[in-house]
This record gives structure tokens, C-alpha cells and sequence, in this order.
């Protein structure tokens, strides 16, 4: 199998999912890559990963309302499941259609809407809209609780328009004008939550959608230059068909597939890094119907995407990097206990899933690294491969010990390069990791002792990778 087939196929996993091993890569490479994109493309033809597997031996998880239990079994799901673009769609639309436990103070809550992701986050944009502007945690996040007829709150209406689907502007022009905020606001009043029961004696109820059509206004409205008595699905539809909303869902799917953009409150004046790219996607979009996962056929069957220049051009998000080092060491393939500081790794690197730090999300590329996070990173990713006996390194060894890597310090950093990835570095770093296996040689395999040193020499050369500047990218 050639090894341009397994790069290819290593790098749509790292944005197609956290990466993938040396089994799972041959496996995928064997079926051909646009078969490959397709498997991804239709997780439903996956077993699924049902709450109930992590719920049989942590019972005590099953109410959920603080977030961290939350965010562990999604951290699990994300460790397991054998969809992977289902949950890498799942971690893309939290960063855009943001709400956040701080306020909603309902853990399981948030997990309900990350499931309305992974339910509809493939599906159509329209749809996925409209779910969402039903979802309870969203409207109290967003204050349409407080959007009554004659009396409007226009936050969600706001961030509807700004961050969920247009964009303050494109092209040095506002995409919209306060009247239509308001239009939208007011088309939203009626869409609250329905009342709870009290807490106690049987803990805390799944928050419902309520429609009050007697709080609704239903008078005449313009929005975005079309009149009527529009209500919150109008909106959406009026929406959706606006250029400017496929400018910005293309846009933020190049960011997140493909290569990091400006931060996107820059986008009215910044233009995208790559038009050309940007412009096949906005049609694919419009031509789609609103279909994201033709968008996503397009775009990781594209040049662009599969070509050299796309490859380790994004820094990884804490998730990705931490979730793709757990599915690398094959460290919790079954519920048990200590994932918990795993999942607190990604909050202290500054990722803290489904409690993002505002409406906006969080500021991706070059903004997730600090001086404090990247020693963090660093630090996390070679604890986790100081365990040898791990499986996934076990079977890195393995490979390593039946090829010609024991023969040279350079074999041995090559090979360790292309099972950990295929990884690809300067020729700067490759010489420094050359001169780091050097200390080690020579190795053989002909005794206990042998095999334990060469094992050891390879977490060594494992954990200086983990420490250089390309294992931070994607």
C-alpha cells in the first residue's frame, strides 16, 4: 500500500475526526479514499454509541445536572465511537451555535443540545437552525425568555443574524441593519420554555419548548427587505437563502476542515485566506438546498483540501489534541475510572466543552496557544506516552521491532514518525531527534533486556515528537 495513500488518509482523520491508528488507517486506505469519505459522510450505517455503555458502570452519571460528568462522556464518545465525523460535526457547530453551562446551569442540558448536533449536524442548515431556536437551553442562554410581545428582548434576535448565520457583514458591507434585528426579535416572541416542575423530590426535569401564541406579535414585519407577518421559522428561511449565510458557513467550514482563518470578527473587512476554495463551497451550499453533508463531500473531495499545502496548516484545538493522543494510546477503550483529569486537560489548555467562554465561541488558530498552554500541552501529550504497556504504543513497538528501525537512529525516528502520524517535520527537527535516538544505539532484540531498552528507546523518541511544533498542528 503506498504511503501517499495512508498520508492522504491520515490527514482526512485528524479533520474528519482525532486521528486514527496504523490499523484503522490501512483499513480505511484499503477501501479507497473517496469510499472512505463516504463511510464517514453516513455515520448512521455505524453502530452508534449508546449513553448506556458508560451509565452501567458509573449509574451515578445518569441525572447529570453539574457539567463535568457531562463533559466526560462526551470525551468518551469522542475516545470511541466509530463515528467520528459525527462528533467532530458535534464539536464544529458548539463552536458556532454557542451556549454555555456558566449561564444555563443544566448540565445534562447542554448534552441534550450537543445531541440535537449530532442528530441534525449533517443534515440540513435550515433544519439545524430551527431546531435550535427551539432548544430550551439556547432560548434561556439568549435571553427569548425574556422576548415578549411588546416588551422585546432582542439578544437572540442579535445572535441569530451575527454569529449564527450571516455575520456582521461581508465584503465591507453589513450583512444587516438594527431594523432587522428587531423584525427578528420580534418574530421569535412566543418561543419560551415551558414551565418546571420543582426540583425536589424528583430531581431536575428535561427542559421543554413552549409556543405561546397569545405572547407572539404577529403584526407586519420587514426583514431583510421582505414583508409579513413573519414568525421564527420565516426568519430562518428568509435566512438561509442570503448570501451572506453561505458566505458564512463556508467560511467557517474552511476554518475548521481545512486551514485557520482570521478571527472571524474580522470577516466583514478580512477576506478569506483562499476565495477560490471558499467560493466552491458557498455554491455547493446553495446548490445543496442547505445539505451539509453534500457540502462536506465537496469539500474533503476537493484539491484543496487533499493537497500538501493543507496538511498540518491548522493548530489543534485542546479537544483535538487531547482526544486524538487518548485515541493514539488506545487508553480508555472501556469505561473506567480517571478520565475525569483527562477531560479537565482540555478546559485548562482553554477548551471548556460545553461551557464556551461567550456567544462568540472560542478563538481557534494560532489563539489556542499561549506560553502557559503550550507547556501544557506539551506536558500532557508525554505523560500519556510515558506508558508503554499502553496498547496503542505496544503496537508501535511492535511494528518497530519487525522493521528495519532497530538498524539505525535515522530508521528508528523515521518509523516513529510515520506510525505516530504519518507525521511530518522540518528536516531541522527530524536531525534533532536523529541526534536524541543516537544516545540510545546500538539497539538489538536478541534478549528480554534488548527488547525492553528498544522499548523504551522508542517512548523516548515518541514523547520528543510530542514536544515539537508539528505535533501541535493538524
Amino acid at each position: 500500500m503506498a504511503n501517499n495513500a495512508i498520508a492522504l488518509t491520515a490527514h482526512l482523520m485528524r479533520r474528519a475526526g482525532f486521528g486514527a491508528t496504523r490499523d484503522e488507517l490501512e483499513a480505511y486506505a484499503s477501501k479507497g479514499y473517496e469510499a472512505t469519505v463516504e463511510e464517514l459522510l453516513h455515520p448512521e450505517d455505524q453502530p452508534t454509541l449508546e449513553d448506556e455503555i458508560y451509565l452501567r458502570d458509573f449509574p451515578e452519571f445518569q441525572d447529570r445536572p453539574g457539567l463535568e460528568p457531562n463533559q466526560i462522556m462526551w470525551a468518551y464518545r469522542m475516545i470511541n465511537s466509530r463515528r467520528p465525523l459525527e462528533e467532530k460535526v458535534v464539536l464544529f457547530w458548539h463552536g458556532i451555535l454557542c451556549s454555555g453551562y456558566t449561564k444555563v446551569n443544566n448540565g445534562r442540558q447542554m448534552s441534550l443540545q450537543m445531541d440535537i448536533f449530532r442528530r441534525l449536524g449533517l443534515g440540513s442548515f435550515r433544519d439545524l437552525l430551527k431546531e435550535v431556536s427551539r432548544d430550551p437551553a439556547m432560548l434561556y442562554y439568549l435571553d427569548n425568555v425574556d422576548n415578549h410581545k411588546g416588551y422585546v428582548n432582542e439578544n437572540f434576535g442579535r445572535e441569530l443574524l451575527e454569529r449564527f448565520s450571516m455575520g456582521v457583514g461581508m465584503d465591507g458591507r453589513l450583512n444587516y441593519t438594527d431594523n432587522d434585528v428587531q423584525a427578528c426579535a420580534q418574530a421569535f416572541t412566543g418561543w419560551n420554555i415551558a414551565p418546571t416542575l420543582p426540583v425536589f423530590p424528583y430531581g431536575r426535569m428535561d427542559l421543554q419548548f413552549l409556543y405561546d401564541p397569545g405572547d407572539h406579535d404577529d403584526s407586519e414585519k420587514t426583514f431583510l427587505g421582505q414583508t409579513g407577518r413573519w414568525n421564527g421559522d420565516d426568519v430562518v428561511e428568509i435566512i438561509v437563502r442570503q448570501p451572506a449565510t453561505a458566505r458564512f458557513i463556508a467560511r467557517h467550514l474552511y476554518n475548521f476542515f481545512v486551514a485557520d482563518e482570521p478571527p472571524v470578527r474580522t470577516w466583514m473587512d478580512a477576506p478569506p485566506c483562499d476565495m477560490g476554495a471558499v467560493g466552491v463551497l458557498e455554491k455547493a451550499f446553495v446548490e445543496s438546498n442547505y445539505d451539509m453533508r453534500s457540502v462536506l463531500r465537496v469539500l474533503f473531495n476537493s484539491e484543496f483540501f487533499k493537497s500538501d499545502a493543507s496538511r498540518f496548516a491548522k493548530v489543534k484545538s485542546p479537544a483535538e489534541l487531547v482526544i486524538g493522543t487518548m485515541r493514539l494510546i488506545g487508553d480508555f477503550k472501556f469505561p473506567k475510572p480517571g478520565l475525569f483529569p483527562v477531560v479537565m486537560e482540555i478546559r485548562h489548555m482553554g477548551q471548556n466543552l460545553m461551557n464556551p467562554p461567550s456567544v462568540e465561541g472560542w478563538q481557534t488558530g494560532k489563539d489556542w496557544i499561549t506560553s502557559a498552554t503550550l507547556m501544557r500541552r506539551i506536558n500532557f501529550v508525554s505523560a500519556q506516552l510515558s506508558n508503554i504497556e499502553l496498547p496503542g504504543l505496544q503496537e508501535i513497538v511492535n511494528r518497530l521491532s519487525g522493521s528495519a528501525a532497530v538498524s539505525s537512529p535515522e530508521e528508528l525516528v523515521d518509523g516513529c514518525l510515520d506510525l505516530i502520524g504519518p507525521m511530518e517535520v522540518t528536516e531541522r527537527t527530524r536531525q534533532w531527534l536523529i541526534d536524541q535516538a543516537r544516545q540510545s544505539y546500538p539497539l538489538s532484540l536478541h534478549t528480554d533486556d534488548d527488547r525492553s531498552n528498544f522499548a523504551r528507546t522508542v517512548q523516548f523518541i515518541l514523547r520528543m515528537i510530542a514536544a515539537t511544533r508539528e505535533y501541535q498542528l493538524a
